[in-house]
């Protein structure tokens, strides 16, 4: 009998690994001192203003607290899809569209609104392909996008977890993995990704809500030294200290794709 605790956990762009189990503060900028009067006339005939001391650009004033605010690697447009109400993001970033292989940090955003590093940063392998912000099933890319991350379970016991945990025979796995390694333990622990479920639902749980040509069952779990389906991989340990960092309260979601797509 699965074994479940806890409660609910939404976000943006798409898969497939459950297919192998099934298918600103900052300080205002001082306006620039008036400059010293003249004190020597203007020549004669010469009705042109003394010269003033050069002026800050506007928008040196406007960008400096908004970079401040946002996550490291992060862009504008990007930021603007974490939710306002997140203080915990999981920023997963592969080099480039291709990349099968990542790098993922846990941050946290204090009160004024700044992010910083609380965990991490861990080597991941993504899918075998990379990345796409058009995930389809069977593309063998991780989806690109900002998703919540609320629900966990595994094969083996809650290792501590602050997430509902599901315990069933259901997570348990055999055969190989894309490089011909073994698959054994790959679900011992996961973390569901908000893609194409039903938040507050067991990761098991197969409804699909953009519909099964759109993929499911994207993961985080634990890393069988290979390249993935869609889902991001993480060594055993480092997954177990990220199940017990993740707090519901703060809203947590996973921030994922490839440095130049984040960075926009």
């Amino acid at each position: 009998m699965p074994v479940r605790k806890g409660a609910p956990a939404l976000l943006s762009a798409g898969t497939l690994c459950a297919a192998l189990l099934l298918t600103g503060c900052a300080s205002p900028v001082p306006p620039a001192p008036a400059p010293p009067a003249s004190t020597t006339a203007p020549a004669s005939g010469d009705s042109r203003p003394a010269p003033g001391a050069p002026g800050v650009a506007a928008n040196d004033l406007a960008s400096a607290p908004a970079a401040a605010l946002r996550l490291p690697g992060i862009g504008p447009a990007t930021q603007a899809l974490v939710p306002a109400d997140t203080t915990q993001a999981l920023v997963v970033t592969g080099v480039d569209a291709d990349s099968n292989t990542a790098m993922v940090t846990l941050y946290s955003r204090a009160r004024t609104g700044r992010w910083t590093g609380i965990a991490g940063p861990w080597a991941a392998h993504n899918a075998l392909r990379g990345w796409t912000d058009d995930h389809t099933a069977g593309d063998l890319r991780s989806p690109i996008g900002v998703f919540r991350i609320g629900d966990a379970g595994g094969l083996l016991p809650d290792p501590g977890s602050r997430l509902p945990y599901d315990q069933s025979d259901e997570f348990e796995i055999s055969g190989t993995g894309l490089s011909g390694e073994p698959l054994e333990g790959s679900f011992d622990h996961v973390i569901a990704i908000d893609y194409n479920r039903v938040p507050g639902r067991s990761p098991l749980d197969r409804e699909r809500p953009l519909g099964e040509e759109k993929g499911g069952g994207v993961w985080i779990h634990v890393d069988h030294g290979g390249p993935t389906q869609a889902c991001v991989a993480l060594e055993r340990e480092t997954l177990r200290e990220l199940l017990r960092a993740l707090d519901p309260a703060a809203e947590p979601v996973v921030v994922m794709g490839p440095a130049p797509e984040l960075a926009r």
